[in-house]
């Protein structure tokens, strides 16, 4: 497919954007760390918007990784997604990705929240009633002021400083990004302070609408242009020639993850909690294995980005692009993650490097 010369130049420029579509890639970081980062050294080539990475005890740790692809790189933005703030101290945060930025020389991004469920019950965080999101709002607050003014004296409810400073500063102002998942407050606080709202596990059209509806009256609220805020869907995605193949590797991220979605969001999805009751209980005991099997094909065609190409074009359209997202953070499966969870071996699907290639020549142009 030729592609325009406006299409030609933000390629150029180092940033698939397509009308009001970008495009980034998210990594399970499970593979071996040279590995990685010459998948991060191919989506610079690529041309990708950004590179993000799961920032969970579960995978290893994603700054360590970005902090060695910095200067191997040269426009991808690098970041974690998400931060937990329940897990990270914010202005430990702020010191990790103002270092960041300036080994990568002004490429650190972020997103930020209070954390995955079903994680901080294994950390016996006891987080019901606790404010998460008025926690998450005055972390973002800490993350800010101390980005942009290298000190902080804060007396909050949740966190408090007197005269701490840092000599970490960033090369530029580093885009914070919310990662919102529960339903309405956390859309709309998402739209109140964030550069950008970045929903994972989202994939209905009832989903998109409700997250965006709420992110613009958050955004108006607090006298902000919604149009400004960028909308980030984090999907489970692969992508094959071979639709099945894809959807079959899919299907190994799909149950981890189904403990991590708050119940209003599995019924926003056709998916009643009490039917995903024993993936969530097989987690939670550290039994993947048996979750992954419980996970039914159903599932995955609502839980998961997966296909072929043209599906997949098909499917971002009509359930995404139409309500208002702005840009895609694939977290590709392949072949690799499946055999790291569940010990599986499975052909005709590409590996990493693979679905970058397919998603740059294969998905992207059809956005243009």
């Amino acid at each position: 497919m030729e592609l325009l010369p406006d299409t030609k130049k933000l390629i150029n420029d180092g940033r698939l954007q397509y009308g009001v579509m970008k495009f980034s890639i998210v990594i399970l970081p499970e593979y071996p760390t040279s590995a990685i980062i010459d998948y991060i050294k191919t989506a610079d080539e690529l041309g990708f918007y950004a590179f993000w990475s799961v920032d969970e005890v579960y995978h290893k740790d994603a700054w360590s990784i970005f902090a060695a692809a910095a200067d191997k790189t040269k426009k991808i933005l690098l970041g974690p997604a998400v931060a937990h703030v329940y897990l990270r101290e914010p202005t430990l945060i702020a010191q990790q990705l103002a270092t960041l930025d300036e080994l990568s020389n002004g490429r650190a991004i972020a997103a930020i929240s209070f954390g995955n469920l079903i994680m901080l019950q294994q950390y016996y965080v006891k987080w019901q009633g606790c404010r998460p999101l008025a926690r998450t709002k005055e972390a973002f607050h800490v993350i800010r002021t101390l980005l942009d003014e290298g000190k902080i004296t804060y007396d909050g409810q949740f966190f408090k400083y007197i005269g701490l400073f840092t000599a970490a500063r960033p090369v530029r102002r580093i885009p914070l990004y919310m990662g919102a998942m529960g339903g309405p407050r956390s859309f709309r606080v998402a739209g109140e302070i964030s550069d950008g709202m970045m929903c994972a596990l989202g994939y209905s059209r009832e989903f998109w609408r409700d997250a965006v509806s709420n992110m613009r009256l958050g955004a108006q609220k607090a006298g902000r242009n919604p149009d400004e805020v960028d909308v980030v869907a984090w999907v489970v995605f692969s992508v094959s020639k071979n639709r099945e193949a894809a959807k079959q590797v899919a299907k190994s991220i799909v149950g981890f993850y189904i403990p991590s979605m708050p119940e209003r969001q599995l019924r926003m999805h056709g998916i009643k909690p009490e039917d995903v009751k024993e993936i969530n209980e097989s987690f939670l005991k550290g039994d993947v294995e048996r979750g992954i099997r419980l996970t039914s094909m159903d599932l995955v065609d609502k839980l998961s980005v997966s296909g072929s190409p043209e599906e997949i074009v098909e499917q971002l359209k009509r359930d995404f692009v139409s309500e208002g997202v702005k840009h895609i953070a694939a977290c590709i499966i392949d072949p690799f993650i499946v055999r790291f969870f569940t010990g599986k071996t499975v052909e005709n699907v590409p590996d990493f490097k693979g679905q970058l290639k397919l998603i740059k020549d294969e998905i992207i142009p059809y956005f243009e």
